[in-house]
C-alpha cells in the first residue's frame, strides 16, 4: 500500500511539472499559472488614486485663481502666471509655490503669510501625516520606527536644517528613499504649511538662551527663581485617618 501511494505521488508530480513547467523558463507561449504572478495582478500599488470629480471631505471648492502681478511675485511666479491658493489645490504650476523651485535651484521662505493659523494647521497636518515616522518634535522616533521601519530620517539632522524648505517642499511632494510621496494626499498649502512647523520644531530643539527675546527670557528667569510654595501641613484629623 505503501509503494502504491509513492507510485501515486511520483506520477501526480510529474504530471504537474509537465503542464506547469519550472518557473523562469522561457517560451513564447502563454504560461499556466495557477496562481497569477504579482506582476500581472489588476493592483495599484500605494495610496489610490483620487476618484475623478470628488472633493476631499474637509476641503472648500476650489475659488477663482489669483492673477499674479505684472512683477515677479514673492512666490517665484513668471509675471501674468496663474497661481492656486485654494486649500483643496494639489500642484498644477511650475511657479514656486507648487514646485519649490525659483528657475533651476530650489527656493527658501514659505510663500503664505506665517501666521497663527498657518501653524496650528501645520502642527495639525504633521501630527496627522508625518509624525507616525518622524515623531512629534521630528526627531524621527515615531511609531513606525519601533516596529521595524529604521530607515526614518530625523528632521532635526543639521543636513535638513540647512536644507533649502523648496527641496523638503519637493520631497514631501515626490518622495526620497523609502519616503512615499504625498503630492495626492497633501495639497500645496498644507505642504508649506507642514514646513513651516517642521522649521518651528527644529528651531525649538536647536536654539540656545541668546536666541530667546530679552524680555521673555526675564520672564523665564524669574519664574525659575520664583521659590516652591510650600504646602499645607496635613490636619490632625487627617494624620488619624
Amino acid at each position: 500500500m505503501l509503494r502504491g501511494f509513492f507510485l501515486i505521488f511520483l506520477l501526480a508530480g510529474i504530471v504537474i511539472v509537465a503542464m506547469c513547467g519550472f518557473r523562469g523558463e522561457h517560451s513564447t507561449r502563454t504560461p499556466w499559472e495557477i496562481f497569477p504572478d504579482m506582476v500581472r495582478q489588476q493592483k495599484v500599488r500605494g495610496p489610490r488614486v483620487p476618484i475623478a470629480s470628488t472633493v476631499p471631505i474637509g476641503y472648500e471648492m476650489p475659488k477663482p485663481q489669483m492673477k499674479a502681478p505684472p512683477e515677479i511675485t514673492p512666490s517665484g511666479a513668471a509675471p501674468g502666471e496663474e497661481l492656486s491658493r485654494t486649500p483643496i489645490g494639489f500642484s498644477v504650476g511650475t511657479d514656486y509655490y507648487n514646485t519649490g523651485k525659483m528657475g533651476a535651484n530650489w527656493g527658501s521662505g514659505i510663500p503664505l503669510p506665517v501666521n497663527a493659523q498657518l501653524m496650528q494647521r501645520g502642527q495639525q497636518r504633521f501630527n496627522i501625516t508625518c509624525s507616525v515616522c518622524h515623531g512629534l518634535t521630528a526627531a524621527g522616533n515615531g511609531i513606525a520606527k519601533q516596529y521595524g521601519l529604521n530607515t526614518v530620517a530625523t528632521l532635526q539632522d543639521e543636513r535638513i536644517r540647512k536644507m533649502a524648505d523648496g527641496e523638503i517642499f519637493n520631497t514631501i511632494t515626490n518622495g526620497k528613499n523609502t519616503m512615499m510621496s504625498y503630492g495626492g494626499n497633501v495639497p500645496v498649502a498644507d505642504r508649506w504649511a507642514i514646513i513651516a512647523y517642521v522649521r518651528a520644531l527644529q528651531h525649538s530643539q536647536n536654539t540656545a538662551a541668546t536666541d530667546v527675546p530679552p524680555e521673555e527670557l526675564a520672564k523665564l528667569e524669574k519664574t525659575e527663581a520664583k521659590p516652591a510654595e510650600p504646602k499645607p501641613a496635613p490636619s490632625p484629623e487627617a494624620q488619624k485617618k
